[in-house]
């Protein structure tokens, strides 16, 4: 209480001694220290705010900084001055113990401590009420394939590309000027940070660059586009009739008589058209659901199956993350129902990325064990690639069947409050509102978090992997530009061109 009158103006010197007296100098230092410490914070933020969203800070900090070092390989200093830089600026601070393979965050140097710790095959993992280490054992099992020799295996179940040239009609210096734009910098204050691109036309690689500091070996942080691989997973469970998506899903906590959620189907969770209250904007509101729920909730799909509904299925579009991480909990309860935790944890491995050839590929868990579908997925840009690829081929690997049939057409339907949105996928097929007005209508996206891209063009027979860390990528970041510049460097023409 002394804290938040000293922070708020309110407490009366004699009141502030008389505290000092009762909880000693020592604490009394540590209390100036805090104020202080807020009072340097940046204006836009309130003491309140900053109270409720300091958690989500040191959260965010522990998981990054976790990920980065343990999961993408990458520098401390790199992540804290490009992908932390705001942490760093709001002190926040953290400290990386390398031999239990953790990390801590605080902030002002000593509150708020949240811990994230590397799981193996299963990435970092905040430690929020986590579960006992036998419970992540699953994990020291490698759960792709350790036989697999991907180095000297063709593009794309491998690495090896082909040493013929390119299509003899693409136009090179297009090409290579467009990637020359992605990389740039044109306004120091507000950087790009394009870090990886990857162009394939006819399912080749054309193009594929990095920036300083990354290469074909570094995972990448698809944010976002990781909703659209839950959905991959979704339609595989679909081809294996587990799963009907037309039909309600069966939570619990939703099956109260009366209860208006108990008619959600999975189908209109796909689509982010369920109904369901979910504040997705954490870029402008440090305390969203989005960020509450991905930093500081041990099981996030618990956090997201509590939300009312606020309008009608198929009545309002909400884009959200706790409706995806539903999703995942659908995923979870299917496959772990009829076999265990391991099994649960091996799926996407066994039934997608060995099958494409993604032997980097890692979602990671909440605490309590539930792949994060909604944003944490790490893969290597040529893995990415090769998911954007099996849609590019209707769903097909290999000669093999991953998808059902209809379900690639079914993502890219458009959903009936939001043409813009299909089945956890962006599209480019509303006429009143066309998304990229320089491409073509039949254009589809993942799209996640800073500018991370799968965007896939069937009428070209393009697949062009965009990856970086850019704030604010709708103001700082045109896709329409670069994809459209890229396009004029394909073969076919389009009536768009």
């Amino acid at each position: 209480k002394l804290i938040l009158n000293v922070l708020l103006f309110k407490a009366p010197m004699s009141s502030i001694k008389n505290n000092i007296k009762i909880i000693g100098w020592g604490s009394a230092v540590l209390l100036i220290i805090l104020v202080i410490g807020f009072l340097l914070l940046p204006k836009e933020y309130d003491i309140p705010t900053m109270l409720r969203s300091a958690p989500i800070g040191t959260g965010y900090a522990a998981k990054m900084l976790c990920s980065g070092v343990f999961v993408s390989g990458r520098e401390p200093d790199s992540i804290w001055n490009e992908d932390l830089a705001l942490m760093k600026r709001n002190m926040i601070r953290g400290r990386i113990d390398y031999e239990k393979k953790s990390v801590d965050a605080y902030a002002l140097g000593f509150l708020f401590k949240q811990t994230a710790v590397y799981r193996g095959d299963c990435g970092c993992t905040l430690d929020i009420e986590s579960s006992a280490d036998a419970f992540w054992k699953d994990c020291d099992t490698p759960l792709s394939d350790p036989t697999a020799d991907i180095k000297n295996a063709p593009w794309p179940l491998g690495d090896i590309l082909p040493k013929t040239a390119p299509h003899s009609e693409i136009d090179i210096q297009q090409l290579e000027s467009t990637l020359d734009w992605a990389f740039s910098e044109p306004v120091p204050e507000h950087p790009v940070r394009t870090r990886a691109v990857i162009v394939l036309y006819d399912g080749k690689i054309i193009a594929e660059r990095y920036a300083n500091g990354y290469s074909s070996e570094t995972r990448f942080l698809g944010w976002s586009m990781t909703k659209s691989v839950t959905s991959a997973l979704i339609g595989i469970l679909v081809r294996e009739g587990k799963l009907d998506i037309h039909q309600p899903a069966t939570f619990p906590e939703w099956k109260t008589p009366g209860d208006p959620r108990g008619n959600i189907t999975i189908d209109q969770l796909l689509r982010m058209s369920s109904g369901l209250s979910f504040q997705e904007d954490y870029e402008e509101n440090p305390d969203s659901d989005a960020g509450f729920m991905f930093f500081t909730m041990k099981d996030m799909a618990a956090f997201a199956v509590q939300k009312p509904q606020e309008a009608k299925p198929d009545e309002k579009f909400n884009y959200s993350s706790g409706t995806t991480m539903l999703l995942s909990r659908i995923i979870r309860e299917t496959v772990e129902g009829s076999g265990s935790h391991q099994k649960y944890l091996a799926f996407p491995r066994q039934e997608l990325f060995q099958k494409l050839g993604m032997r980097s590929a890692i979602i990671e868990c909440d605490p309590s064990g539930t792949m994060v579908g909604a944003g944490f997925m790490y893969a290597t840009a040529r893995d990415w690639a090769r998911f954007g690829l099996l849609y590019c081929n209707d769903g097909v690997s290999n000669h093999e069947r991953i998808l059902p049939e209809g379900w690639v057409k079914y993502s890219r339907t458009p959903t009936p409050p939001w043409p813009g949105y299909g089945a956890q996928f962006w599209l480019n097929s509303n006429e009143k509102d066309r998304w990229l007005p320089n491409c073509p209508s039949d254009l589809y996206s993942a799209w996640g978090h800073e500018g991370q891209f799968i965007t896939i063009v069937p009428s070209r027979k393009t697949v062009i992997i965009r990856l970086g860390q850019t704030a604010d990528e709708e103001k700082n970041w045109n896709h329409d530009y670069f994809v459209s510049g890229i396009l004029k460097a394909m073969p076919v023409k389009t009536a768009l061109e």
